[in-house]
């Protein structure tokens, strides 16, 4: 076999090798041996490694290759042979490679339930130790491309990377809906915990980033969970609820058959009976769209707050203003919680007002001087100048009571005396 006289190597084409193994084994004291610039050059003979060079032109002498006397058993003084394999190693600037997991399964505090999650991202590979890369790696190929190395280590660098994110996740108690703002941290702290298993093999962790971390898609139950959430975001940009959302789409329905003609006489009636639940109070229907939590509607047959639940006279419960401290309190009470002062509601919309007020702040309405006498305390109806009785629950407006400190007569509604402030 002929004897190589000249070693090196050129890397030709797009494709990212790491190392190269020169195809010829028959070299001689006076072969040369050229190594480029980021490249080192390895020699193995007899499974032992001879020599390493770095860029530059070398002879390959006993003055460099001392130990070929030792393998060999005979001095090297003119164009000797010997056999030995010559490695080149690209040690240039790092490699971004690109990597993503495969669905990992978390319990999300924001959303309480079980999310399936994918990542993604990136991270720069650089060579530190060509001796241990070559040999705990590349074993007996010809050549070792950056594809060589993500096969061979997708399913630990999977393993790692997923368990570490939610180990981050569920220790800092992170939720689906704010992961984005912790990608950076996340991302150092991922880097810290690889780049201990990237040195054992001879290469450097120079960077690692994590791009996104989003919801699994690709299976039906993922595709379940993101609508859900898309749902949620659109239920409460537009301030609908879900009970809406699901008697909208009964609705569309039944007037999409009721136009075609396949609905008949039965889906026309639910459609004109559906329509008219969304249109307000006196429609057919009416409050069919309202879930029971919905704030009441003022005026009307709601006029007073008052709603309808199995034929009784049920009060809605809505938070409003003292006029008094401006602090929020429930409309059932009839004092404020916070200062003592008594609600004065305006019958139409329910406002807080002062006991001096002519018109509502609100909406304008007049209010009968006298204040809160001028409603029953039982139903909030306005109450006409000297009735006894409420017109619309028949309780009376006064019960005939007295201050037991002073004497002055007590209104129905009354919780303190007028004149000396004391509770009754």
């Amino acid at each position: 076999m002929a004897i190589i006289d000249l070693v090196r190597w050129s890397p030709q084409g797009s494709k990212t090798i790491y190392a190269y193994r020169f195809p010829e084994t028959n070299l001689s004291t006076y072969t040369q041996l050229i190594v480029q610039e980021s490249q080192e050059a390895i020699l193995f003979s007899k499974g032992q490694i001879v020599g390493r060079f770095g860029p530059g032109k070398h002879t390959l002498n006993t003055e460099n290759l001392p130990i070929l006397r030792n393998l060999f058993g005979i001095p090297f003084g003119g164009k000797n042979p010997f056999t030995a394999e010559v490695w080149f190693v690209n040690k240039t600037t790092p490699y971004n490679i690109d990597w993503e997991t495969d669905s990992m399964s978390m319990h999300d505090p924001d959303y309480n339930t079980q999310l399936p999650l994918v990542s993604k991202g990136r991270y720069g590979l650089k060579i530190s130790d060509a001796e241990k890369f070559l040999i705990k790696i590349v074993g007996t190929k010809n050549e070792f491309t950056q594809d060589n190395l993500t096969d061979q280590f997708v399913g630990e660098f999977s393993t790692k990377t997923k368990s570490t994110i939610l180990q981050f996740m569920l220790k800092h108690r992170i939720g689906f809906k704010s992961i984005s703002a912790h990608l950076s941290d996340l991302s150092e702290y991922l880097k810290g915990t690889m780049s201990d298993f990237w040195q054992n093999i001879g290469l450097d962790l120079t960077q690692f980033y994590i791009t996104s971390i989003e919801i699994d898609t690709s299976t039906e139950t993922g595709r379940k969970v993101a609508d859900a959430i898309s749902q949620q975001s659109t239920m409460s940009i537009t301030g609908h609820t879900w009970q809406q959302e699901q008697m909208f789409g009964v609705a569309n329905n039944a007037v999409d058959s009721f136009g075609s003609g396949k609905g008949g006489l039965i889906g026309g009636l639910m459609a004109m009976q559906m329509m008219g639940g969304m249109s307000g109070s006196g429609a057919v229907g009416s409050g069919m769209m309202q879930p029971n939590y919905n704030q009441p509607t003022f005026g009307g047959d709601n006029q007073n707050f008052q709603g309808q639940q199995g034929g009784q006279s049920v009060q809605q419960i809505r938070d409003v203003y003292c006029s008094n401290c401006s602090k929020k309190f429930p409309n059932t009470h009839k004092f404020c919680p916070h200062c003592g002062d008594a609600y004065n509601p305006c019958p139409k919309c329910g406002t807080d007002n002062q006991e001096t007020s002519k018109r509502c702040v609100s909406c304008g309405t007049p209010l009968t001087s006298g204040g809160s006498g001028n409603v029953c305390a039982n139903c909030n109806a306005p109450l006409q100048q000297g009735a006894t009785f409420c017109g619309k629950c028949g309780k009376p407006v006064s019960s005939g009571d007295s201050c037991n400190r002073c004497g002055t007569a007590l209104k129905f509604s009354d919780k303190f005396c007028p004149k000396c402030g004391n509770k009754r």
